[in-house]
């Protein structure tokens, strides 16, 4: 039994996730993810993605982020045409997130063409997938519930366990068996944390692997507690409603934007801020919304008590209003405040949240919330590094509005929470660690820290090197 593993992304990085496990000399694929970053980079990244699609054998999504699913459409434009298994949630967020990436990209090589013509120049730049693209990725998708075993290729059963990170996210336990031999890989895709409002905690009811491919996005840090960083949120939204100013947090549309709405409706229920206005300013994070609404399967015990018992919705209360229209955003910076407005996209890169910032960046009235990691070199990350000056949309602003940083909000497990997993899992039976999904200071600190904890056998996967897990 010859059994490999290499990565095309992640690899001494955050972004792009894409492994490979070559069984006897057949790949099959765990996550298609796009590179994040600063505009420029990331389409290069992204470009460069070279694959034999029509040699894989099946693909296996661990969520729905963007740097898991995204290129999955182009990885069906080569000329896949297995199966590609998650759970019914991931599924669905997952088509929600490949097909506004769609748009996007329509949008932008519209835009692109338009300014081509005025310069009289020649219009090269083309999306890497359209509408088109994603209908046929999604149709090759096919859903298995957490906990539900199922061979998908010879000798090669594939098992979900929730990963507590996002809605649907999951572990992915391929378990290979030839020749009398039987090794189990286990892919954490991204690692969540306990005592996450809304889905359950990370499982830690898995049969002992010999293998862990291992996130380590916080490899070197260690988060807030959740009740110390909603006390720092209600004095937030205190100061801004003393100043009359606003509070814009930039926000992905997956998980964080919905914790949001569920901690700030806490702190409404619980008379600790007043109810001022709330604006979720993201098309794709209202759809998700809904989705949330139809994976009940996927809550955590007080939130399906809630739903069940009681006909709570902890996404929605009265102070809070989705935005869709462009004309409605734009009609935000021209009201003012006390007000609250949660936007994508939580790089700070793309989407409306630019706008917000542009328009409310030099005003000391205002606030910034940051409440997720910031890739290198992105505008959210020169944020996060109080720079007094930043440019946004081609134009240099002087950051006057306070910038605040709440990590107690992360959907990935700091270094603490990763070691309590590994010592709550059965780990009679691993080999070896291969961290993937850090920056290379994070995953240093991570490797020293589990091999000073118990675990001796640690390695940092590079990009494209291949590893031996026969």
């Amino acid at each position: 039994m010859a059994i490999s593993f290499y990565s095309l992304g992640a690899a001494e990085e955050v972004t792009g996730s894409k492994h490979v496990l070559e069984i006897n000399g057949k790949p099959l694929l765990i996550d298609c993810g796009a590179f994040q970053g600063t505009r420029a980079e990331a389409d290069r990244k992204n470009r460069e993605f070279d694959f034999a699609a029509e040699k894989l054998e099946t693909v296996i999504l661990t969520h729905a982020h963007y740097d898991h699913c995204g290129l999955l459409p182009v990885l069906t434009k080569k000329g896949f045409k297995g199966n590609i298994y998650a759970t019914p949630a991931t599924r669905d967020i997952a088509n929600l997130i490949m097909m506004d990436s769609a748009h996007i990209q329509a949008r932008d090589a519209e835009y692109l063409r338009k300014q081509a013509k005025k310069k009289g120049e020649k219009f090269t730049w083309q999306p890497l997938f359209n509408e088109a693209d994603v209908v046929k990725a999604a149709d090759q998708m096919v859903s298995i519930s957490y906990n539900r075993p199922m061979y998908i290729a010879s000798g090669v059963k594939l098992e979900f366990f929730d990963a507590g990170h996002i809605l649907g996210s999951s572990f992915a336990q391929l378990e290979i068996q030839d020749e009398g031999k039987e090794v189990r890989v286990l892919f954490t895709g991204d690692l969540g944390r306990k005592s996450k409002p809304i889905i359950r905690n990370p499982s830690t009811d898995i049969e002992p692997p010999d293998y862990i491919v291992l996130e380590s996005t916080y490899g070197n840090r260690l988060h807030e507690h959740v009740r110390e960083a909603l006390d720092e949120l209600a004095a937030i939204v205190q100061r801004i409603e003393d100043k009359r100013g606003k509070l814009i947090i930039p926000s992905f549309a997956i998980e964080r934007t919905q914790e949001l709405i569920y901690y700030f409706h806490l702190l409404v229920d619980d008379g600790r801020i007043s109810e001022i206005p709330i604006y979720v300013d993201s098309p794709m994070a209202t759809n998700a919304t809904s989705i949330f609404q139809v994976h009940p399967e996927c809550y955590d015990e007080s939130i399906h008590q809630a739903f069940l018992d009681h006909h709570k919705n902890p996404f929605g209360f009265n102070a809070l209003s989705f935005v869709t229209s462009v004309d409605e955003s734009k009609a935000l910076n021209k009201e003012k405040g006390p007000m609250i407005i949660i936007s994508a996209d939580g790089m700070c890169e793309f989407g409306r949240v630019v706008h917000h910032l542009a328009n409310n960046i030099s005003n000391p009235n205002n606030t910034v919330l940051l409440v997720g990691y910031m890739a290198q070199n992105t505008l959210g990350r020169r944020l996060m590094n109080r720079e007094p000056e930043v440019k946004i949309m081609g134009d240099w602003m002087k950051v006057k509005a306070s910038i605040e940083n709440i990590n107690a909000f992360s959907a990935h497990a700091d270094y603490e929470e990763t070691l309590e997993w590994l010592k709550a899992i059965d780990t009679s039976r691993l080999k070896k660690i291969f961290l993937v999904h850090g920056e290379p200071d994070s995953q240093a600190f991570l490797q020293n820290y589990l091999k000073e904890n118990g675990f001796p056998e640690i390695e940092i996967v590079k990009y494209g090197a291949t590893y031996d897990l026969s």
